[in-house]
């Protein structure tokens, strides 16, 4: 029986294979900041456009699916990595209100795809509470300190959510 081999490239890292469980239309951001840097990075596997602008700080690309409209959305946010788990910070620069995606993986947590470099991978979210709440909190203010500015502004808690690997 002749077996189909990986060529050696796809055996050193992890390829994404196309198993999304997000399926619609893919509806950009109306930022047109946000939409160059998702698909520089896309593009590039984020060998570029992998920094918060002006910054030296690392991005992840996370695609959810909008509970409204059932349509594909991407965006960057602040890299927050422990042992392949991700933090996705709902800041919004201190606003009042939380972010849509935020509002859309209540809605759907299994409706998630994160992009770190060229590793993307489908995963699920949920919403941190108390001590790990804490522990991811202080890992985000870590990688971006102005956290800790946005959540002075604001009198909601800036939610926290964790982004694992399925």
């Amino acid at each position: 029986m002749n077996r189909v081999r990986s060529p050696p490239c796809l055996l050193r890292r992890r390829i994404y294979d196309g198993r999304v469980p997000l399926t619609g239309d893919y509806e950009p951001s109306s930022r047109k900041w946000v939409r160059d840097q998702v698909e520089r990075y896309e593009a590039t596997d984020g060998r570029e456009a992998n920094t918060l602008a002006g910054t030296s700080r690392p991005i992840v690309i996370f695609t959810t699916r909008g509970r409204k409209s059932g349509r594909i959305r991407k965006f960057a946010l602040m890299r927050v990595e422990h042992d392949g788990k991700y933090a996705m910070v709902g800041s919004v620069g201190g606003a009042p209100k939380h972010p849509e995606w935020y509002l859309n993986l209540k809605a759907d947590p299994d409706a998630l795809m994160v992009q770190d470099a060229a590793d993307r991978f489908d995963a699920t979210a949920r919403e941190l509470q108390g001590d790990e709440r804490a522990i991811w909190w202080q890992r985000a203010v870590e990688a971006y300190p102005t956290y800790a500015n946005y959540q002075e502004k604001t009198s909601r808690q800036i939610p926290v959510l964790l982004a694992e690997r399925r």
